[in-house]
């Protein structure tokens, strides 16, 4: 992976300072010092946790944690996002784990049997004005995830006397046993971080702390029906990896943040959640995501990306991509499967998709002029190393029409717009743009598009494979 075309080496243009006064809305409340009680805040007093249920509503397939044990190289990735659009600024956090087998590192013997490997837990946050704060452990022994559930935790410094906890716990357990670390659920996410000195190459905070609830508000699919595999049924299987899936396309949050001291705290703000896993990232990969929408009513979400991969263990690779849109309860999916996704994305500052099935044309494009901040992404070649460039203040636009019978654009759906779309390029190389259209031939779409319900086929949860 060339990850030189989208991480400079030098240090990038500071972000503008933005506006750090938020009104007391509905959706959020305004930044104060960090050292003021939270008890007597409306955010502080709305959190309320409760333990995950183990029959959720909108739970998407993969949810759970996919690490079945063998040692064939392997990496998990989370990512949660909460947006504030009152202050326009959103925190994206990003765990990942490499290689769990070597729960220690690797030893001598183990690199003699199963050569090198990149092993450990990474705790990522892409925050206020794009800054950036990263602590890493080369160890994943304090490491935990759910078999089936999206539940995961790692302790990177306990408190004193105490041990880390291997599953989820109450709030209060939690900060009575982890000094620094996180604990995250569907409906709860809690942690505190120090950034390692290993990122001075961006803007970035030293230290991050936060306690949030979520209610989900869409899945992946509609509101009413069993929510589906972002890459349809064949995700259950190691062969197109790696593998995607949306677990939460729009929710609502509730609580704070710390920021490197200052302190954030919001109400009902638009959040998401996505995870991927398998040998390794894309070779090359571009990504676009937002809750966040002017022009429409209720709640919107736009998640859109495509990506170079290798399939099976030759040297072929392929080019899936897809859009998704969740408005006023359903959803609209735009996959090679089922029509065409084309896209133009420049090496930086400009996206540009079109997609078409059955019913509906898709036409979206966003774009930047933030210089963007890197991002670690876990890499077969070097671990979890700078391999993308994201920035948080994309302006969007996204319309949407039922389509005709002769194939144009008929009565239009969604006409909205966005300046807080989080957009990204990673991989690479980036030298030039990339423009494309996937489309499956006959036989590719019977079977990928075949609605096979994999989770029926094991009724007994012991027999399930791991993360489904």
């Amino acid at each position: 992976m060339n990850v030189a075309a989208v991480v400079p080496g030098a240090r990038p243009v500071p972000h503008a300072p933005r506006p750090r006064w938020c009104p007391r809305a509905r959706r959020s409340l305004c930044p104060r010092a960090a050292a003021e009680p939270a008890a007597s805040s409306t955010a502080a007093a709305a959190l309320v946790y409760a333990p995950t249920s183990r029959d959720r509503p909108l739970r998407t397939p993969h949810s759970g944690y996919h690490y079945d044990g063998t040692p064939r190289p392997f990496f998990e990735g989370w990512y949660f996002k909460v947006s504030i659009p009152e202050c326009r600024q959103s925190f994206c956090f990003m765990y990942s784990v490499e290689n769990p087998l070597f729960r220690d590192g690797m030893s001598a013997l183990d690199r003699a049997v199963h050569g090198s490997r990149f092993t450990g837990v990474g705790a990522q946050i892409l925050g206020a004005d794009d800054k950036y704060i990263c602590q890493f452990s080369e160890k994943s022994n304090n490491f935990w995830g759910s078999r089936h559930e999206l539940i995961l935790g790692n302790t990177f410094v306990p408190n004193k006397d105490s041990t880390p906890p291997e599953r989820e716990v109450p709030p209060q357990e939690f900060y009575n046993r982890v000094l620094e670390g996180y604990q995250a659920t569907p409906t709860w996410h809690q942690g505190s971080i120090r950034d390692d000195g290993r990122s001075n190459y961006v803007p970035n905070v030293q230290t991050a702390r936060w306690e949030y609830s979520t209610r989900p508000v869409y899945g992946w699919g509609d509101v009413t029906s069993k929510q589906k595999s972002t890459a349809g049924w064949l995700a259950a299987f190691p062969f197109f990896e790696p593998h995607w899936q949306i677990c939460m396309a729009s929710g609502l949050s509730t609580g704070w943040i710390e920021w490197d001291g200052e302190r954030f705290e919001f109400e009902n703000a638009p959040s998401y959640s996505e995870k991927n896993w398998g040998g390794g990232f894309p070779r090359k990969w571009y990504w676009i995501q937002c809750n966040v929408f002017s022009g429409a009513s209720g709640e919107v979400a736009l998640t859109a990306a495509g990506g170079l991969r290798k399939i099976g263990l030759g040297d072929t690779y392929e080019s899936p991509s897809l859009i998704g849109i969740h408005h006023e309860g359903k959803f609209y999916e735009f996959v090679p499967w089922t029509g065409t996704v084309s896209w133009d994305i420049a090496p930086w500052g400009h996206w540009r998709m079109t997609g078409e099935n059955k019913n509906h044309l898709v036409e979206i494009e966003a774009t930047t002029n933030e210089p963007g901040t890197a991002l670690r992404a876990p890499t077969m070649e070097s671990g979890l190393v700078p391999a993308c460039k994201d920035t948080c203040y994309g302006d969007l636009k996204v319309q949407m029409w039922e389509k005709r019978d002769d194939g144009s654009k008929g009565k239009m759906i969604l006409d909205a717009t966005s300046n807080m779309a989080a957009v990204e390029v990673g991989g690479g190389p980036w030298f030039n743009g990339w423009k494309g259209t996937t489309a499956s031939n006959e036989l590719v779409n019977n079977i990928v598009g075949t609605q096979i319900d994999v989770e029926s086929l094991f009724p007994i949860p012991i027999l399930k494979p791991p993360g489904l």
